[in-house]
């Protein structure tokens, strides 16, 4: 059954219609909250929230990418909380533990022949990479976390976070550049390419 059958179906109230679209999109979803809000336990409930609102709202989707409309429910369900923390401050924004190996990696970064050295280093550029994400603004951080993380196109990030185009790729050109200053800290641990990239920007 494709996806515009199962939404109709879910629409219809066919719970197992609907878990079959959580399945295709709830990993997508938890490594967004994961990377937006860098605790386990919130990116959870964020992505149990989100998922909730998708199906009780079922009736408004008007077709179009259903994986754009959800991650913008995930999206705002991670605004909301990173609001929340600001208003109520004893719960501090931290980057991860440094034993935390719950967060998906970039792409870039899996390579299932390293030696334990490089394990040790992929991991370490990891948490370097989380950290420099967390200083960033939450609408800067959405779109490198969908476009560089997660390999989405300009135009659906666009249309997920309900955003002109351009003004997508200017925050993303801004939250690179952030990113790059920040990892300056991690030169050592940056792969050969991520150097000289970092090196022709600064030309």
């Amino acid at each position: 059954m494709d996806e515009l059958a199962l939404i109709q179906e879910a629409r219809n109230g066919d719970l197992n219609a609907f878990n079959r679209l959580v399945l295709a999109y709830q990993d997508m979803a938890y490594h967004l909250a994961m990377r937006m809000l860098s605790d386990p336990d919130q990116a959870e409930d964020v992505t149990q929230t989100a998922f909730l609102s998708a199906y009780r709202h079922l009736s408004s989707f008007r077709g179009g990418s259903f994986k754009a409309w959800v991650m913008r429910m995930v999206t705002n369900a991670c605004y909301d909380e990173l609001r929340r923390r600001q208003r109520h401050p004893s719960t501090p924004l931290e980057p991860l533990d440094d034993d935390d190996e719950t967060i998906e990696s970039p792409s870039w970064l899996a390579d299932d022949g390293l030696s334990p050295e490089e394990q040790l280093e992929q991991k370490e550029l990891d948490r370097a990479i989380q950290r420099c994400l967390q200083q960033l603004d939450e609408e800067f951080r959405a779109v490198v976390v969908f476009i560089d993380l997660q390999g989405m196109d300009y135009q659906e990030v666009a249309e997920i976070l309900g955003k002109p185009l351009g003004t997508v790729k200017s925050r993303l050109a801004r939250a690179r550049l952030k990113l790059r200053d920040c990892l300056h800290r991690f030169w050592e641990l940056l792969p050969p390419l991520l150097r000289l990239t970092s090196q022709r920007d600064e030309r």
